[in-house]
């Protein structure tokens, strides 16, 4: 089984997005006071940056689900990674869920086990991993 470098970085994505996703309350709300006494919009764009990150967490979960069914590794971590990046991609609210669920995906994603229906090429029997 080969080990893909798209699934490590697609991990780093979703542990960076989850310290994105725990700070992005506090800055959405501290620009939006800094914007109600000076008069200015900065809200829409800290707000806009948070949301961007999720959306681009969402497009590559779903390349790093691709790669790794072609691949025949566990998709288990790419779902999650694809639920926890749409969570906080539809609404900022979510953000504790969307945190708990990519920590998750990380994990799994990074593991890079073979899936359950992996069969080993040279004897045709299913590949049980050693540790």
């Amino acid at each position: 089984m080969t080990r893909l470098k798209l699934n490590t970085w697609t991990g780093v994505l979703d542990i960076v997005n989850c310290v994105l996703f725990a700070i992005s309350w506090f800055v959405i709300f501290s620009t939006a006071f800094s914007d109600a006494s000076n008069g200015g919009n900065a809200t829409d764009s800290a707000a806009n940056f948070f949301y961007a990150m999720a959306w681009i967490g969402v497009v590559l979960n779903i390349v790093a689900l691709i790669q790794s069914r072609k691949h025949n590794i566990s998709l288990v971590g790419s779902v999650l990674g694809i639920i926890g990046s749409a969570l906080f991609g539809f609404t900022a609210a979510l953000a504790f869920p969307a945190m708990v669920v990519l920590i998750v995906a990380a994990v799994f994603i990074m593991l890079q086990h073979p899936s359950k229906n992996y069969v080993n090429q040279n004897n045709n029997d299913p590949q049980t991993p050693t540790n």
